[in-house]
């Protein structure tokens, strides 16, 4: 199916820009087939589909005028294997990701590995039910992967995690990240128990950086940080969620690791609640990790990073020893780098503190990400050492 773009979505396809918004297209139009952009007088411009997300209404696959069958989608999933040759080769770490949407010219895909097991998210309902070409030519490059499962990040009824080929993974799956131990769970809602992006910073607690210290780790979510703080050697972790489920899943990733969980502190309560209570005992501590979501409510309060980052950064500051760090982290897309920074410094001069930044991570480099698109380079995670 052919279908003209406007000249400004043209502007920005030549300047590698993947995502199609409503706005981009002469007519209204919407199909779950394959789709030819033609400019206003049907030149060819792009393929790629449209269908149904969360952001956008579809994706260009490519500037190539050529057929979207298996053999393009197995040269696809083999060039993004290539670029991960360096994970294959690395024995510490057995979970990473294999194919990261549009920075593997594959928008609306994700396919993370772990150990030998697959997950696919499908972010985009035409791309979805187009799965079976893509998962044939899936298996072609990756035939070591022994079974497959699914998640749906896109508003359906279908159900948001299935299993789909092959073996079933073991509940739980160990993997290996760092040489560290993590258990995850490839069939539990949209998370498995560990986010893969945040490898690199875990992997400098792991290698020592908090050491001898203190951690408070708040949206600790499985634990994932206190676990590689705790095997770095920091003397004590704690570990802060409002949701139920993070007591059990933080003890059992200290368990998986041969670490007494009664030796480090677990709190199921808010956040907020928490440096209040904090505070009122008197408790300090040398590391304070933050990676909040982008966005939660609960009965007392909504938090968006954009509006209320602050805040936890303020709050932080009043538990912190001298010469403390703050691990500031955000996934937040629509936050550009600079603007993250500034929300954190700022919090920090009106604390009336001085600070130095001494680290910054992005994406590691399995989350490849598309030039054209720097919304897909979502995390920023900034270290500050605070002296009070």
């Amino acid at each position: 199916m052919k279908i003209k773009l406007t000249q400004q979505a043209i502007k920005k396809i030549k300047k590698n820009y993947p995502l199609i918004q409503k706005e981009d297209l002469k007519t209204e139009t919407m199909t779950n087939e394959w789709v030819t952009f033609t400019d206003s007088i049907g030149q060819f411009v792009a393929k790629g589909y449209l269908g149904k997300q969360n952001k956008g209404i579809g994706w260009i696959l490519t500037r190539e005028d050529c057929a979207l069958d298996h053999r393009f989608f197995v040269k696809r999933f083999a060039l993004a294997k290539t670029k991960r040759q360096a994970y294959y080769e690395d024995e510490l770490t057995t979970a990473f990701r294999v194919v990261n949407g549009e920075g593997d010219e594959l928008g609306g895909l994700i396919i993370d590995v772990y150990e030998n097991f697959a997950v696919f998210s499908w972010y985009n309902d035409t791309l979805y039910h187009k799965r079976e070409y893509l998962i044939s030519a899936f298996k072609e490059v990756f035939p070591e992967i022994s079974g497959a499962y699914e998640k749906i990040r896109f508003d359906s009824t279908l159900p948001e995690s299935q299993f789909i080929y092959g073996e079933k993974a073991p509940e739980p799956l160990i993997v290996k990240e760092n040489g560290i131990s993590y258990a995850t769970y490839m069939n539990e809602g949209l998370m498995t128990g560990i986010f893969l992006d945040q490898r690199e910073v875990r992997g400098l607690l792991a290698e020592g950086f908090a050491s001898g210290q203190t951690i408070l780790n708040m949206f600790s979510y499985t634990g994932a940080f206190s676990v590689a703080a705790a095997m770095g050697g920091a003397t004590q972790t704690t570990s802060v969620d409002l949701a139920k489920r993070s007591l059990p899943k933080t003890k059992e990733q200290f368990a998986v690791n041969g670490l007494d969980e009664q030796a480090q502190k677990i709190h199921v309560m808010d956040t907020f609640d928490y440096f209040k209570y904090a505070k009122k005992k008197g408790l300090s501590f040398d590391v304070i990790i933050l990676d909040p979501p982008s966005f939660a409510r609960n009965k007392k309060k909504v938090f968006s990073v954009a509006k209320n980052y602050g805040e936890l950064i303020e709050d932080s500051v009043d538990i912190l020893t001298h010469q403390g760090v703050i691990i500031a982290s955000t996934n937040a897309a629509n936050l550009a780098p600079h603007r993250f920074q500034q929300m954190i410094e700022t919090a920090l001069t009106q604390k009336g503190v001085k600070f130095e930044q001494i680290a910054q991570y992005r994406l590691p480099a399995d989350f490849a990400v598309c030039k054209g698109f720097p919304e897909g380079d979502y995390l920023k995670v900034f270290f500050y050492r605070i002296a009070k």
